[in-house]
């Protein structure tokens, strides 16, 4: 008998409610009308340091499960981790009668409130928080809230909001519109033949992206110039519906659970931004969500970041084109203590797809040397990949040499890109 999805949940849920039994708990949370919420957390204690808590991207991503192997790393390095399942997500879907909690319970304000009720009930004062993608906006919501549990942060690949939607396009065309960069110029030819043919843009985007993020500036080209000659029609698909299914209103009970918590992601983090009818735009990317309403950005995040007393790193992939580069330098600047941590060949989310790079980070500003990354940088990208990066970067090469034919004159580049 074949495995149903009914029972591939079943059979995750009871692996995450295993490690809450076994490595957590849960807290009750107060929510209207006299509900309660079980909130559920896991703790991996490496050694006697600090805390870490690390906040999930999405948003929907879940803790528990997701994050198993995140958090044996860490305590292999000596690391005290504590992870809070999202309100809204995984283990902290249901209410305490076993009904979904709405959308209006799944706030940014009330995550932030949870992870310091999840401290408490830790007997923990304050912790190092690194919140990844999503996860960093959280975190940063925490800061504003509870500045007096924080004692320091690590910001990867930094989410500030709507107002970063025209830095993130301009980002993107200025490589593969523009063709600002030597290494993309020849692509942004082929982006823009691809257009003129109509080629369907959310595809295009879609491919643009997830190729640069994972195999690099050298693979995409070929790509591009295998699809202007009308070819690379199997790669091509595949890798469009790579990008469709990060969908964040998708549902995969205990890894991610994307319905509850739209609200957030169209109107706090952006998705909502409509997209404005040029080449090469995310906000396509985000399908439906595009144009709706969701909540209000509590706070001014821009200015609270200047406030923040404690000391910030901020990671950075090179070649992050969902949180770029630019974004991350701004934040920086707006921090009175922060550090750029400049990846070199990384994408999106060091935490999900530089693992050991982004602990290390948290390993390095823990102990108060956060000063050291920048320096440090080439050695941390230079660590052996786990996780997605390592395991997407190879399958996204094969399929692209196998539905590509690659002119001799243009072996060598291909090779040469890391």
């Amino acid at each position: 008998m074949g495995w149903t999805r009914d029972r591939t949940a079943e059979v995750r849920e009871r692996a995450a409610r295993e490690q809450v039994a076994r490595h957590g708990g849960t807290v009750d949370r107060p929510l209207d009308g006299g509900r309660v919420l079980p909130l559920a957390w896991v703790r991996a204690r490496g050694g006697d340091r600090t805390p870490v808590v690390v906040l999930p991207g999405g948003p929907g991503l879940a803790s528990v499960l997701p994050y198993h192997a995140l958090r044996q790393a860490a305590v292999a390095r000596g690391l005290d981790v504590i992870m809070v399942e999202h309100r809204g997500v995984g283990l902290s879907r249901t209410d305490g009668t076993g009904q979904d909690v709405t959308t209006g319970d799944v706030t940014t304000a009330a995550a932030a409130d949870d992870v310091a009720a999840v401290l408490d009930a830790n007997g923990v004062d304050r912790a190092v928080v690194l919140g990844t993608s999503y996860g960093s906006y959280l975190a940063q919501v925490f800061g504003t809230r509870h500045p007096e549990r924080v004692a320091a942060m690590v910001l990867d690949s930094p989410s500030t909001g709507p107002g970063s939607v025209p830095v993130l396009r301009a980002h993107l065309r200025r490589l593969y519109r523009d063709g600002a960069d030597p290494r993309t110029a020849r692509s942004a030819r082929h982006v823009a033949a691809l257009a003129a043919a109509g080629e369907d843009p959310r595809d295009l985007t879609s491919v643009v992206r997830t190729v640069h993020e994972f195999a690099g500036p050298a693979r995409l080209e070929r790509l591009l110039a295998a699809r202007v000659r009308g070819g690379a029609r199997r790669s091509w698909a595949w890798i469009a519906g790579l990008g469709a299914g990060e969908s964040a209103g998708r549902r995969e009970p205990m890894i991610f659970d994307g319905d509850l918590v739209r609200p957030i992601g169209i109107g706090e983090l952006g998705f909502g931004v409509p997209p404005d009818g040029e080449v090469l735009d995310l906000q396509r990317t985000y399908g439906d969500m595009a144009g709706g309403t969701g909540h209000a950005a509590p706070y001014d995040l821009a200015a609270a970041r200047r406030g923040f007393g404690w000391p910030v790193a901020v990671i950075s992939g090179e070649r992050d084109l969902r949180t770029p580069r630019p974004v991350a330098e701004q934040v920086v600047a707006e921090l009175p203590d922060g550090v750029l941590v400049p990846l070199a060949g990384q994408g999106h989310s060091a935490t999900d797809t530089h693992s050991l790079a982004a602990l290390n980070v948290a390993h390095v500003v823990e102990a108060g040397a956060h000063r050291a990354l920048p320096r440090l940088a080439g050695r941390l990208a230079a660590i052996p990949r786990r996780g997605m990066q390592a395991t997407l970067a190879p399958v996204l090469t094969a399929a692209i040499g196998a539905d590509t034919r690659i002119d001799p004159g243009r072996r060598c580049a291909a090779r040469s890109d890391v």
